[in-house]
């Protein structure tokens, strides 16, 4: 795994990234993005199980996540202007800087979680230069539902400033993710029923740190942003779109919001559009006890369509 730096469009921050790079000749390259409260290098496995298939893994830790944090103050913060197309210009610079380097292999991207909101309203504007989209561990809010999210995040910031930590704000987002899974070991037993996974997640400085006003403010707004008629609208209708979840995964509303953002897809003639959930599995899939499988199934994917021109 090799380790690369280069500077944010916070004008700020200099952003960490991995590359992991297949042995020999390289057939392809997947961009991970990744999710809430984590960071690149959680995605070495995978990655490493890619490699071995001929295939290119690169990802970015976001601001406010990872190595691309100066200390532990800054997790879950990610810039002054609350402007989210500076993560997205954050990511495309990965994405050229890699795209240069490996003469027009074909290019996939993944996005996981909070990942997989940021990755559909990226598709909308980069999607023609990719052979097939991963869209993750997502689901479907509503738009009144964000903006409700939305004024109590701005209402908490107007008193306790944009760098606060809000215990009413976390219980809003995830207060109910566990109520499934009683009784529950951990706060955090919705992201996998692999237990193991659940204490590597909970023993880790770097994933589960609570969002700052300025992080949820980008949270929601980037999921009302992917879920808008507008973002489906610009996506990109020859664009290869694989959606993957638990079946137990509460982001996803047990795979009832999964459901809905491939319908939504569809609606919007989205031509190759598939899915596929996975029983008595819930958030981190790529970590829970069905990750061999899922790890499978993506590949497959990219196989199918490494040889895809969407533009």
């Amino acid at each position: 795994m090799e380790h690369i730096y280069y500077p944010s469009h916070d004008g700020v921050t200099t952003i960490h990234a991995c590359i992991w790079k297949p042995e020999g000749e390289i057939k392809g390259v997947v961009q991970i993005i990744h999710g809430m409260s984590e960071y690149a290098e959680r995605y070495a496995p995978f990655a490493e199980f890619l490699n071995k298939q001929g295939y290119l893994v690169c990802a970015d830790d976001h601001l406010g996540h990872g190595q691309s944090v100066v200390s532990n103050i800054e997790l879950g913060y990610f810039n002054k202007q609350r402007d989210v197309d500076i993560v997205l210009s954050d990511i495309r610079a990965l994405n050229l800087a890699v795209k240069k380097q490996t003469e027009g292999k074909p290019y996939f991207v993944l996005g996981h979680s909070m990942g997989s909101f940021i990755c559909r309203k990226y598709i909308s504007l980069y999607g023609k230069e990719f052979s097939g989209a991963v869209i993750m561990g997502t689901g479907f809010k509503d738009p009144f539902t964000l903006t409700f999210a939305l004024c109590a995040v701005r209402i908490n910031a107007l008193f306790c400033g944009w760098k606060h930590r809000s215990k009413f704000l976390t219980k809003l987002a995830f207060g109910s993710y566990n109520k499934k899974f009683k009784p529950a070991r951990t706060q955090n037993d919705w992201l996998s029923k692999n237990a193991e996974n659940v204490d590597n997640y909970e023993n880790d400085k770097l994933c589960g740190f609570t969002f700052t006003n300025n992080g949820y403010n980008f949270l929601f707004t980037i999921i009302k942003q992917a879920c808008s008629n507008k973002v489906l609208d610009l996506t990109p209708k020859k664009l290869p779109v694989y959606f993957v979840a638990g079946a137990m995964d509460p982001v996803g509303d047990y795979g009832k919001g999964v459901i809905k953002a491939r319908d939504k897809f569809i609606k919007y003639a989205v031509k190759d559009v598939t899915m596929t959930l996975y029983d008595d599995c819930r958030h981190e899939i790529l970590n829970d006890d069905c990750k061999q499988q899922v790890m499978d199934d993506v590949l497959a994917f990219f196989e199918k369509h490494s040889g895809d021109n969407n533009g």
